[in-house]
């Protein structure tokens, strides 16, 4: 049993507000992923949890109990960091021990707990090799192991794979949820990457400027963005976001038109929403598609050719930038005029405050 309650948390440094009230549940052996930007808060956040940060104000359980005062080392979390912080005299085995030689663990435990560690993380080849010896990914996976010796209630992870290569960095992902399942442990994980969150989160928790947009699956987040703010942050590529003016607001959606004088009408509740107001349309690149008899016209400004997609930057009339995401295989070239369609049940509406209008039916996949 692992779980976390943060009731309106705050951390102030003078009279910076850093975290500014944050409500949020951790069940039992989720993967919880926090993300935004730089800046927003969310390791400040996760070494409140660890208790390497004071909490100004609010209340953090960790299994119901109240731990605002409780002192690192009694919390029941083991935290692995951006940086491995590797003892470079000691063998793998004598890193991943070391916490426990320090408890007075006795050797033979000590042994069974880091050949255990060690299997899993599959380092048996490695134990009495030094960091220098290894390669980055090994290096994380020491680190990661010299936590799991600790048989903790939580782990935290702080932005780990931000010092590895592209390819390390997805191999570790995987790795990391192949770890998550067989030790069937809840862990909270922090990363500025929002393709990191969306292929490992059970749950994602969106911060900005110390508050939390929203909290969801990554399918919901991505198919029912809250706000502006989530909206543009969760895809990649992320979500074309064209400025337009409500044309007419009826039961079966919100027709807006765009700067190109197209109109479209997205199936969002017309409450909230009347003739005139200025609002937001929002279509992911795969919503899109090059259409001869389409509404929207542009010329293709750019091609990035990723093997089995091809993303299309375009310049589309009245001056509006827009991505679309097309079949490896299409021939379409810089410079070519094109025209557009737009998937409109897939589109969602932004009112002038940023706040997602009501969509009238929920994307089956993030139901």
């Amino acid at each position: 049993m692992a779980t976390l309650t943060l009731r309106d948390l705050r951390k102030s440094y003078g009279s910076t507000d850093v975290i500014k009230g944050i409500n949020l549940d951790v069940s039992d052996r989720e993967f919880v992923v926090f993300v935004g930007p730089s800046g927003c808060g969310k390791s400040t956040l996760l070494r409140m949890i660890a208790g390497l940060e004071d909490i100004t104000s609010g209340e953090l359980q960790i299994d119901g109990k109240r731990v605002n005062d409780v002192g690192p080392a009694d919390r029941g979390l083991a935290m692995v960091f951006q940086s491995y912080a590797l003892y470079p005299h000691m063998t793998v085995r004598q890193n991943m021990g070391f916490a426990l030689r320090l408890a007075r663990v006795s050797k033979a435990e000590r042994d069974r707990k880091v050949d255990e560690a060690a299997r899993i993380l599959q380092l048996g080849p490695y134990l009495e090799r030094r960091p220098k010896d290894l390669s980055g990914g090994q290096r994380q996976r020491v680190a990661i192991g010299r936590s799991i010796v600790r048989d903790p209630k939580v782990f935290l992870f702080d932005e780990p794979l931000s010092n590895l290569d592209a390819a390390l960095r997805g191999q570790m992902r995987m790795e990391l949820l192949r770890l998550h399942e067989d030790l069937n442990a809840t862990m909270i994980y922090v990363t500025h990457d929002q393709v990191e969150a969306m292929t490992m989160a059970d749950k994602i928790v969106v911060l900005q400027a110390g508050l939390v947009e929203q909290v969801g699956s990554p399918l919901e987040l991505y198919h029912h963005p809250d706000n502006l703010f989530v909206a543009g942050f969760i895809g990649s590529p992320r979500m074309n976001l064209l400025p337009a003016q409500v044309v007419e607001a009826t039961g079966s959606g919100v027709t807006v038109a765009l700067a190109s004088g197209a109109q479209v009408t997205a199936p969002t509740s017309a409450s909230g929403a009347r003739p005139g107001d200025t609002v937001t349309l929002g279509v992911r690149p795969e919503g899109l598609r090059i259409d001869p008899a389409g509404p929207v016209s542009g010329e293709v400004t750019l091609v990035e050719r990723l093997g089995g997609l091809t993303l299309l930057h375009i310049n589309a009339a009245g001056g509006q930038a827009m991505t679309v995401q097309i079949e490896g295989s299409d021939s379409t070239r810089p410079h070519e005029a094109v025209r557009l369609s737009i998937n409109t049940a897939a589109c969602h509406l932004f009112d002038k405050g940023g706040q997602a209008l009501s969509r009238l039916a929920r994307h089956p996949l993030a139901a």
